[in-house]
């Protein structure tokens, strides 16, 4: 069996279970999809060389931040009749993002298959950490570290939240 098919097998399987994620009812098993989905990627990844990133893939986002969410899931105590009412218009607002998302998606990956490949992808160096970082704090530094700021922004606004919940129960 060719790597191009298990490629496939492992894209399909990982398209399969990301469409799980969000078509799934229950709350915890979504979350439980997710982890699944960050293993198949992770997997896609080995099969590029590009193991740090399987790595650090599995580590952080199925070991760390998906099992948090899993916690918070648990403790919210979801329930049917917690659920707010969304309205018609919602729906429709939602389908319209949706909708958008997806074609933004649609040319974004058209410009990336018509765009000639960055690295030559027959190298042995291809995934390693080194010419990882050589990219990272050289061509994309500025979104690294715009995307460093919009962490911080949004670990500041979780614990500004989780304190003021904290105050009104008290």
């Amino acid at each position: 069996m060719s790597l191009d098919i298990i490629f496939y097998i492992l894209g399909g399987l990982t398209i399969g279970t990301a469409l799980m994620v969000v078509l799934s009812k229950h709350p915890v098993r979504s979350v439980l999809y997710l982890v699944l989905t960050f293993f198949l990627i992770s997997a896609n990844y080995v099969l590029m060389n590009a193991q740090f990133i399987a790595i650090v893939n599995i580590i952080v986002y199925a070991g760390a931040i998906m099992v948090l969410f899993l916690f918070v899931l648990m403790l919210l105590n979801l329930n049917k009749e917690n659920e707010p009412k969304h309205s018609p218009l919602m729906t429709i607002g939602a389908a319209i993002a949706g909708g958008g998302l997806f074609l933004v998606v649609v040319a974004a990956m058209r410009e990336a298959i018509l765009a000639a490949p960055m690295i030559d992808t027959n190298s042995h160096q291809v995934g390693l950490v080194e010419n990882l970082g050589k990219v990272l704090f050289t061509k994309y530094v500025l979104p690294f570290e715009v995307s460093s700021v919009l962490f911080l922004a949004a670990m500041v606004g979780a614990v500004l939240l989780a304190k003021r919940e904290k105050q009104t129960i008290e």
